[in-house]
């Protein structure tokens, strides 16, 4: 028993993994999951079967730390197939409508519109719940869903080259954004038809999948990866620090009142504006992290979850 509650304690951390083309995320997360030998093991932000690119994985229990990791801007390289739409926007579906293509000028200017805040109908095919279901079921059993528009943010398009009919396009966007519905879009606006032939990610915030370990190796390489959740981090995340004293740890695992614990704590590092990272910080007590709050107020937080846990038999004391 105590040999199984420190396997998970040692397996918690997070790590950058390189999904390859032709597997679900939850498949790539198979080995990843049997070499860590813990249950707790989550991505942050989906990749379809047939793209590739970085997965941030969070094992233990810094898996609730997901909805702070998923949130946050993504970067692909994707490539846009022109002259043909597919019913699920990728290259595993069928053909429903065709197009001529486009000429580069035509593609430039189309790209252009899909600069800043847009209003994006995802694709009929996603996990996005519509009545109760996910849509991807509906349109399985033959129904079409009523997919709504919703605001995402394109921070960066680029064609990268057009070679008829494939148009590579770089993309740095909001999370929630669909390619396969960018692709589609895109196509419409340049007088086409189209579909995502293929995608992969690049970058998640400030992590890159050139530091990402490929998606078969050897399973000591993904424990020897896995890292505890640290400053850099959350740096690369966007997300700022509170540095208080060893003395924390207790009575925030207690859950004491926030209030006389963090006053006077001014937050550390980047200070985005809006919900991305602006009204949430990571405590860190030492060089050890406690846990996340959120903004309550101009000088209030509330308890987004507690990260540091009582000591086991044998370990150091959490704090005094």
């Amino acid at each position: 028993m105590r040999e199984a509650q420190q396997t998970a304690r040692e397996s918690s951390g997070f790590l950058l993994l390189d999904k390859s083309s032709g597997k679900t995320s939850f498949e790539a997360l198979g080995l990843v999951k049997r070499a860590l030998g813990t249950g707790k093991l989550g991505h942050t932000g989906t990749l379809d079967k047939f793209a590739s690119g970085l997965l941030i994985v969070l094992a233990g229990r810094a898996a609730k730390l997901s909805p702070w990791v998923s949130h946050r801007d993504k970067t692909y390289l994707g490539a846009v197939f022109l002259g043909t739409e597919t019913d699920t926007l990728d290259p595993e579906g069928s053909v429903v409508a065709r197009g001529p293509l486009p000429s580069r000028q035509g593609l430039e200017e189309a790209l252009g519109r899909f600069r800043g805040e847009i209003l994006q109908i995802p694709p009929a095919y996603s996990a996005i719940h519509v009545e109760g279901r996910r849509a991807s079921e509906l349109a399985r059993s033959g129904k079409v869903p009523e997919m709504k528009a919703r605001p995402v943010t394109v921070h960066e398009i680029a064609l990268v080259s057009w070679e008829p009919p494939l148009a590579r396009i770089r993309v740095r966007c909001s999370a929630g954004t669909y390619i396969r519905s960018l692709a589609r879009d895109i196509a419409l606006a340049s007088g086409s038809r189209g579909h995502l032939a293929e995608l992969r990610r690049l970058a998640v915030a400030g992590f890159s999948v050139e530091d990402a370990l490929p998606p078969d190796c050897e399973p000591g390489r993904y424990r020897r990866a896995l890292r505890s959740p640290d400053r850099a981090l959350f740096k690369a995340l966007g997300i700022p620090c509170l540095n208080a004293g060893e003395g924390i740890l207790l009575p925030m695992i207690r859950g004491r009142p926030l209030g006389p614990l963090l006053a006077g704590l001014e937050p550390e590092g980047p200070q985005p504006e809006g919900p991305e990272g602006g009204d949430a910080a990571a405590v860190f007590a030492g060089d050890r992290f406690a846990g996340m709050v959120e903004r309550k107020s101009a000088a209030e937080w509330n308890y987004g979850f507690v990260y540091a846990q009582l000591p086991g038999p044998g370990e150091a004391n959490a704090g005094p």
